[in-house]
């Protein structure tokens, strides 16, 4: 069975349900109603009733003539409506302008494509601009860094040359150094077998080529020192006591044979007073055992 069957015949079952209190609602209403009419009725009969009337007559000590009557202009015509004319209808195009409008449709199409394969082509352009300069910039770059790689291999490699070089050379330098060594403990050994054998009387460790040790004796410098004083000539009195340092070659029988000055006193008329002295000596004295050596070292001070 249906859901509409359920409610009277001709209510609809979607409508809501009526409000309560309608019955009293409208009694009230017709009530106020009836009250109304009532009010309205009585108002009416009391304005029927006949008012006391009264009359006067006005008069004027100058007469006024009257204002003429006010005359209302005719009323204006309503305008005519006319009625909308109609649109005219839109020409029908002829199938000339409609092939030429085709024509022209068709060329501005070709036209904007046209456009767009040329900038289509100069953007693919531009792009292999690009990439080439890229290609460029890469292969620059690539040249430049194997440059530097060979500059640097290069600089090691000779480098490493250098080091080899300064290896062999102190290589060789030692070997030498060490063949020359060995060359003088052979001549040394061979010197003191040849010594031995001709009666030299030096110890083991000996290192002379004579057959007998000699020089100088302690008091030797001091007997030379007291030969050559005498034959300085020095005035002056220098601040301090600077030594004059001379090397004087002896012949056998003691005569003086050269001089050099070895160390300069920072005096030269010192230095010059003490060379003149020597030369003049002309020779020196033997030692106590009656030898002289080939070569003395001579010190002079000027306070000495």
């Amino acid at each position: 069975m249906s859901a509409l069957s359920l409610h009277p015949r001709g209510r609809d079952p979607f409508r809501p349900p009526e409000a309560p209190g309608l019955g009293r609602g409208m009694i009230f209403a017709l009530v106020a109603h009836a009250l109304l009419v009532v009010a309205i009725s009585a108002n009416i009969q009391w304005r029927t009733k006949t008012l006391p009337t009264a009359e006067a007559e006005l008069w004027s000590a100058v007469p006024h003539a009257a204002a003429p009557k006010e005359v209302l202009p005719p009323p204006e015509p309503e305008p005519e409506v006319k009625p909308t004319p109609k649109p005219p209808e839109p020409q029908q195009p002829s199938a000339q302008e409609i092939q030429a409008q085709r024509d022209a449709d068709i060329a501005i199409a070709k036209q904007k494509k046209q456009r767009e394969d040329d900038e289509a082509k100069k953007r693919l352009a531009e792009q292999e601009e690009l990439k080439k300069q890229k290609a460029l910039k890469d292969k620059a770059e690539k040249d430049k860094a194997e440059k530097e790689r060979l500059e640097k291999e290069k600089a090691d490699k000779l480098k490493a040359q250098q080091q080899q070089a300064q290896l062999d050379k102190a290589k060789d330098a030692k070997a030498q150094k060490d063949a020359d060594a060995k060359r003088e403990a052979q001549r040394q050994d061979n010197l003191k077998r040849i010594m031995g054998m001709a009666g030299a009387s030096g110890g083991e460790n000996a290192r002379g080529t004579a057959l007998k040790s000699s020089g100088p004796s302690s008091t030797y410098g001091g007997r030379v020192a007291a030969r050559v004083k005498p034959n300085i000539t020095y005035g002056d009195n220098p601040p301090g006591n600077p030594a004059a340092e001379v090397e004087v070659r002896i012949a056998p029988d003691g005569t003086i044979i050269g001089r050099k000055l070895i160390k300069s006193s920072g005096l030269p008329e010192w230095d010059s007073a003490v060379l003149r002295a020597i030369d003049k000596t002309e020779s020196l004295p033997r030692d106590g055992d009656g030898s002289v050596p080939p070569v003395l070292l001579l010190s002079f001070r000027p306070h000495d």
